[in-house]
């Protein structure tokens, strides 16, 4: 019989992408608020992600669980979607907590995610897992709350691990979906100052980097999942423009960036806030990056 590897809340980006990395290898059971067609290689088991139910029982003597559960922040800040976005996250983690607690055959890792936002705002100084200054406002209180629901828990046979996930970068999927085509319009440009540093991961490593992790048996805690060579949002425009062969890129001063994120119903701050972030703990731990520079993790996606 195959390990069995459970993901939550599998039917965005990232499920999809593990879905597709561990489906040969593992039976892969993921669990969907909507009903799912079932097939050979991928099981879908209802939940609520608020209640225990009958999908408890599909964690018992799971290799690992992964919770990738929580309203998309890609949207205003309202009050009403401050409130969403918190509480679907410590939500799904302590329903989760809950119904390892009544298993008597526990998963063996259990997986929250987490975000590179918990840290500080910074341009000129690397933030790590080790870091112990964080930022302030309502995306790093999510975090802080999120990270403080999950260690709530603790099981003595269950391996705990966090992942403060930075921008993943996909075919066509995530931050490059819409960047794309703006800059092919030409308007590719750096956004406010450019100098903001920007963290982000390949989702190939982001998929390998969690299969490392599992097999790590030593391995606990929280993990930056991002590149080991963050770069500026001025050089990563001008990688992308390079890539797609666009020679000009109109630059986005930040009042154009603000009017523009309220125009299509997002926050400003994801582009404009400064991420310096380096995953010391997976370097150590001996991961191997397959994309760790900008350029040829986007001529990979995008050629």
């Amino acid at each position: 019989m195959k390990p069995k590897l459970v993901i939550a809340a599998a039917n965005g980006f990232l499920g999809n992408a593990l879905i597709q990395k561990f489906k040969q290898n593992y039976e892969v059971v993921c669990l969907v608020r909507k009903p799912r067609t079932s097939t050979d290689e991928v099981r879908y088991v209802l939940w609520d992600g608020k209640n225990v139910g009958d999908w408890k029982h599909e964690l018992a003597n799971a290799t690992a669980l992964i919770n990738l559960a929580g309203r998309s922040i890609n949207c205003r800040y309202t009050e009403e979607n401050k409130q969403a976005i918190l509480h679907s996250r410590l939500e799904s983690t302590r329903v989760l907590g809950e119904a390892i607690q009544q298993l008597q055959h526990k998963p063996k890792i259990w997986m929250n995610c987490s975000s590179v936002t918990l840290y500080e705002h910074s341009f000129d100084t690397a933030q790590d897992e080790f870091s112990t200054t964080f930022s302030e406002g309502f995306s790093t209180d999510v975090c802080k709350q999120w990270e403080a629901a999950f260690t709530s828990f603790t099981f003595p046979a269950v391996r705990q691990l966090i992942l403060r996930i930075a921008v993943v970068l996909g075919k066509n999927e995530g931050a490059l979906k819409p960047l794309v085509p703006l800059t092919k319009l030409g308007l590719g440009g750096k956004s406010g100052s450019g100098l903001q540093q920007f963290s982000w991961i390949h989702i190939d490593d982001f998929c390998n980097a969690i299969s490392f992790l599992i097999e790590k048996s030593t391995s606990v805690g929280a993990f930056n999942m991002c590149s080991p060579q963050p770069v500026t949002n001025g050089y990563f425009m001008r990688a992308l423009r390079q890539v797609l062969r666009i020679p000009f890129g109109l630059p986005q001063p930040a009042w154009v960036v603000k009017l523009g994120a309220m125009l299509i119903g997002t926050e400003a701050e994801l582009v404009l806030e400064s991420r310096y972030v380096v995953p010391t703990r997976l370097t150590k731990e001996g991961f191997t990056f397959s994309y760790p520079e900008i350029k040829a993790a986007l001529q990979q996606l995008l050629l």
